[in-house]
């Protein structure tokens, strides 16, 4: 069999569990030519901002950095729908010799009569950053003149990775919050950070904590809303379930605001029980704890039999895991487990040496860790290890296909609800149809290794 290739300066961002004792090397820009599964900084801002329903989203640049539009996203709406219109200035040669500030300034004005939003984002892409467009100054002019907030977003994606949008979204959240006089703490209270009500996901969880007793302030940024964002601060508790995406945000709510956050995950019947029951503990309220565990008895109740269904039939298949948060790959890997699939192959675009040192701990002997990978290491790890099942996003799923591996997509463009307890048995069904699919077994798979 073949090495594996690795570019010598990526060595130590990768891991093969049990056999490799140094620590593995992350939080640093993608090497030249590694060919990066990461995406840049717009994109980090826009997965944050994007489903803020009731918003107008203007990216500031050429037309190509806005084809992230409608279908692409899996965020839906209770309401409106203008996070599903993807606007752009459209900027051409001449407006990167004599700056586009003009025509921003008039797609602001258009936009702002024709829409009537609630607010407006204003993305920063790297013709900006290059040509130095005053984004800032024209928001501010807009603001004060449409009386609304027009919300400059600093997310030139030469100026790092992903994880620096997530940052700048944050930043342009905050700029929202508190803005009203009334700052009186909500008891019984959350503001559930990092759910996209992909598939209408976070309705689900808000029912969950409803049930309970438990008000939802608002959620970021599925199904949001601009005055719930406001009011934000009235929570008495922020619950963070995408912690690579939102916890700069949590961070600059408890430090202004003094609101407390928990880290959790609502993928897979065990991290959704583990989430009801912090948050539920957290007010310890005793009826609060008693309906949350009925809830949870009777969810897992109805699912865990047909959970052991799948489980029988998958029992021993292979896994490979590669997501954009390193938290999502612990839950992953536990769901799998539940599964009866091993995860052989383990890694993230954005994860850091804690979540690296703990993702170790759940892997088996034997795992290959990854941070940052490149399609070459993808594929490759893939065939080596014998992977039945590849769990990533939209950019790993052509790797899978061209291995003739079944493939489950788990990101943002996805349409099922994966989160939940109803998630976790509508994950198991996926998994087991594609895993177990008979197109597999006419499919000559390619010859790799020798």
């Amino acid at each position: 069999m073949k090495a594996i290739k690795i570019l010598k300066d990526r060595k130590l961002q990768v891991l093969k569990n049990g056999s490799d004792d140094h620590e593995i090397e992350c939080d640093k820009s993608s090497l030249s030519g590694s060919v990066s599964q990461r995406a840049c900084v717009f994109c980090g801002s826009r997965v944050v901002l994007y489903p803020i329903a009731d918003a107008i989203h203007l990216v500031h640049g050429p037309i190509g950095c806005a084809v992230y539009t409608w279908d692409i996203r899996g965020s839906i709406s209770s309401g409106p729908e203008l996070h599903r219109l993807s606007f752009s200035t459209d900027l051409k040669e001449n407006d990167v010799i004599y700056g586009g500030e003009k025509k921003l300034v008039a797609a602001i004005d258009d936009l702002v009569e024709k829409y009537k939003p609630n607010a407006v984002f204003v993305y920063a892409t790297c013709i900006i950053g290059i040509i130095g467009d005053d984004v800032a100054a024209v928001c501010k002019k807009a603001a004060v003149k449409f009386n609304l907030p027009v919300i400059p977003v600093h997310s030139e994606g030469f100026k790092g990775t992903k994880k620096d949008g997530y940052k700048a979204a944050c930043d342009a959240i905050f700029t929202l919050i508190g803005d009203v006089e009334n700052h009186e703490t909500e008891p019984l209270s959350i503001n559930i950070l990092g759910e996209f009500n992909l598939a209408g996901e976070a309705w689900k969880i808000r029912e969950y904590y409803e049930k309970a007793g438990i008000k939802v302030c608002a959620v970021f940024t599925g199904d949001g809303r601009i005055d719930e964002i406001k009011n934000s601060h009235r929570a008495a508790l922020n619950v963070v379930q995408c912690s690579g995406s939102m916890m700069n945000l949590a961070k600059m709510m408890e430090e202004k605001f003094n609101i407390p956050f928990l880290r959790v995950s609502y993928f897979g019947f065990e991290d959704t029980a583990d989430a009801l029951y912090k948050v539920a503990e957290h007010f310890g309220e005793k009826e609060i704890i008693h309906k949350m565990r009925e809830l949870v008895k009777d969810e897992i109740s109805e699912i865990y039999p047909q959970i052991l269904n799948y489980r029988e039939k998958l029992k021993g298949k292979k896994a490979a895991v590669y997501v954009g948060g390193a938290f999502k790959a612990f839950s992953l890997v536990t769901a799998l487990r539940n599964l009866g699939i091993e995860v052989v192959l383990a890694g993230s675009q954005t994860g850091n040496k804690e979540d690296y040192v703990t993702l170790k701990k759940m892997c088996n002997e034997g795992t290959i860790i990854v941070d940052d990978s490149n399609p070459v290491e993808l594929a490759e790890f893939a065939i080596q290890k014998e992977v039945d099942i590849f769990v990533g996003g939209v950019k790993e799923r052509p790797i899978a296909m061209k291995m003739g591996i079944g493939f489950c997509d788990h990101n943002h463009e996805r349409k099922i609800a994966l989160a939940g307890f109803e998630g976790m048995l509508n994950f198991a069904k996926e998994v087991y149809e594609t895993t177990m699919s008979p197109v597999w077994n006419h499919y000559q798979k390619r010859a790799w290794y020798e």
